[in-house]
């Protein structure tokens, strides 16, 4: 297991962690939670061995592979699923061997080689390299392109295929949805579920979180405090903790107060001085507890707009994309005031193009598209963050929305946004991409916007800034079009879904996890269409084949047909448990959304929350918890289920 034994670790005076202890336990997901620069990704460089512990010890178990996402990507011609493969290092060392060996005619190397390759997933490595990268939004047709074809979100996508291709140990994973859209999320979460070895994820996303690791590991304090259970778990536990602790420092300040009163009446006195002493000793003896302590700093709202037209923006029969490949077609929507709509859809199919062009960023090719006077836009989207002005700082940049704002005003403002200080001060050229995104939702903040345009929000923030976010959008009084891959952000903040899906932006009827059930679906649809595209192909081939068979052939033709039934009742006695397995897990999963249902009808009361029903409470929300993880069991044993069966009907048709 991994020990961490008094750590202490200082970056350059900042002291991130003291006297820290944890195990994590082999085979153990557990997610690395705390503010930005509080030390999470300085831990992970320790357990990689790239830094040393000021004081204490971090110990991995000798011989464990260590598997981490790289942070830079080269712009090499190396084709997207080569670079991938190229992730695991000991399996293109053996590949360069064989070529040596078979360049020398080693015989008996060229055998060892072999075996070693097999034993290493070699000879299957671009089928599961084309798995991770489909499932991570590449569409096949990209896999054989350049890596420098792709733009820097993309190539961390690349990054992260690597590391999951890899075999290993223990891997560490730092903010891996940060470039992903919410398919690949939800693809992620199966992996990592599925995912044998130690885990360590450092993740903002409460939702991706909940659903990967069991264990929590939080920075509280210098200190590292472990919890069982994932983030909801964690965050009722540390709650109560947080109770506790003000209650015992409460307690202490007391006592505190009442030996320092004994001390100064009777240290003067003889016949008192014996007690004095030792009441003297018992403070010196006494361990400080720390007092309660609330990290977020992030506190902003926006602004009622100055005008709220109705409708906001109108469309009929819209088309939109550009001039050779039309994205989205008879887009047909009304946005009024209170219109708060989240966006779902696979990668590709056109968010953000409809983002763009509720943006103006682009012109519709055909159809009616109709704004308001009086329509002001705030829109957030990752390459406004590549648009601010490198050597200016954040005052600056509010400064230069509207000069007739104090300096004190502007400070105030961006205090709310977490630059205190000397940070509104500084230059955006030095700031990390949380600081930036932070200084960019501001300026969207600060202009008062009636229509709310967010493609990715939550990109870099974390968890203080990600709860700021979602409080101040519940109370935004105009329209609002959200892509997210954060579910907690878009269940929380959206009122209704709309998917984008074959060229159309339609309701979406149904929650989120309606929606990843579709995503399965579509999914499995998918493979099977690409199985009927085969079986046509083979169809057309044995139908040519048959026309040229002689008379001898077609004679024997109803012992071929016995032949065929014979197989197809083997078949079917052979793939039963998965049927079986497939229809149990359907039945449940229905069981499990309607007991998840009736316990999140209780949670909407009102009165639950009253601190008398504080126990009832936490039952209820034990159960959901419990309901959760238990649907998410479920859902991946049919899934299992479901992948078997169509493995078996795909070598049942080659055998025919």
């Amino acid at each position: 297991m991994i020990q961490i034994q008094n750590l202490s670790l200082q970056r350059g005076v900042k002291e991130l962690i003291k006297q820290a202890n944890v195990e994590i336990y082999p085979g153990h997901k557990a997610a690395v939670i705390g503010p930005n620069g509080c030390g999470k990704s300085t831990l992970f460089g320790l357990l990689r061995g790239e830094i040393q512990p000021d004081l204490g010890d971090c110990l991995v178990p000798k011989g464990w592979h260590i598997v981490s996402v790289a942070q830079e990507t080269p712009g090499t011609d190396r084709s997207a699923i080569d670079y991938a493969i190229d992730g695991d290092a000991r399996l293109r060392q053996l590949q360069a061997d064989l070529v040596k060996a078979e360049m020398s005619h080693n015989g008996d190397k060229i055998g060892h080689l072999h075996d070693l390759l097999a034993q290493t997933g070699a000879y299957d490595v671009e089928a599961r390299a084309s798995t991770i990268l489909s499932g991570l939004g590449f569409k096949n047709e990209q896999l054989q392109l350049p890596v420098s074809h792709f733009s820097g979100g993309w190539r961390m996508r690349l990054n992260l295929a690597q590391a999951l291709l890899c075999d290993s140990d223990l891997l560490l994973l730092d903010e891996p949805t940060n470039h992903l859209d919410l398919d690949a999320v939800i693809w992620l979460e199966t992996w990592i579920q599925r995912y044998k070895g130690t885990l360590l994820l450092i993740s903002h996303d409460k939702s991706f979180i909940d659903a990967c690791v069991s264990n929590i590991v939080s920075f509280e304090q210098q200190n590292l405090i472990s919890y069982s259970g994932n983030y909801s778990s964690y965050e009722h536990q540390r709650s109560e903790r947080m109770r506790l602790q003000a209650s015992e420092y409460e307690k202490q300040e007391r006592k505190k107060a009442h030996l320092n009163s004994f001390i100064t009446r009777f240290k003067a006195k003889a016949s008192k001085a014996k007690q004095a002493q030792s009441r003297v000793k018992q403070l010196e003896k006494m361990q400080d507890i720390l007092p309660v302590h609330q990290t977020s700093g992030f506190q902003f709202s926006f602004k009622p707009p100055e005008k709220l037209p109705n409708p906001l923006v109108r469309m009929e029969e819209v088309q939109v994309g550009y001039a050779d490949n039309i994205i989205l077609k008879q887009v047909k929507m009304n946005l009024v005031p209170g219109s708060r709509i989240g966006l779902l859809g696979k990668n590709g199919a056109g968010k953000s193009t409809f983002i763009k062009l509720l943006a103006g960023e682009l012109q519709p090719l055909r159809g009616e598209y109709a704004t308001s006077a009086g329509l002001t836009i705030g829109y957030f989207a990752q390459h406004q963050v590549e648009l601010l002005h490198l050597e200016s700082s954040a005052y600056e940049h509010v400064f230069r929305l509207d000069k007739t704002q104090t300096e004190q005003q502007i400070r105030d403002y961006l205090g709310g946004f977490g630059f205190h200080g000397n940070d509104a001060l500084k230059a955006v050229a030095p700031m990390s991409g949380g600081e930036k995104a932070r200084l960019v939702l501001a300026l969207v903040v600060f202009q008062k916007p009636n229509l709310l345009l967010l493609d990715e929000p939550t990109n870099h923030l974390d968890m203080e800034m990600r709860h700021a976010l979602t409080f101040a959008l519940q109370a935004f009084e105009g329209a609002m079009v959200l892509v997210s891959h954060d579910r907690f952000l878009l269940s929380t903040v959206c009122d209704e879904f709309y998917l984008v899906d074959a060229g159309g932006v339609n309701v979406f009827d149904g929650d989120l996890d309606d929606y990843k059930k579709w995503l399965f679906s579509a999914a499995a649809s998918n493979k099977t269409a690409d199985k009927l595209t085969t079986a046509s192909t083979n169809n057309v081939t044995s139908a040519i084949v048959q026309h040229s068979e002689t008379s001898v052939q077609k004679a024997n033709s109803d012992v071929d047909k016995k032949t065929r039934k014979r197989m197809e009742a083997h078949f079917r006695q052979t793939t039963k448990q998965f049927r079986d397995v497939i229809s149990k897990e359907e039945k449940r999963m229905e069981t499990c959304n309607q007991q998840l249902s009736k316990l999140e009808t209780q949670l909407s009361d009102a009165s639950l929350y009253d601190a008398e029903n504080k126990k009832r409470l936490n039952e209820v929300l034990s159960k959901q918890a419990g309901c959760k993880v238990e649907l998410d069991a479920i859902e991946l044993s049919w899934l299992d289920a479901q992948e078997q069966l169509e493995a078996a009907s795909a070598e049942f048709e080659k055998s025919l």
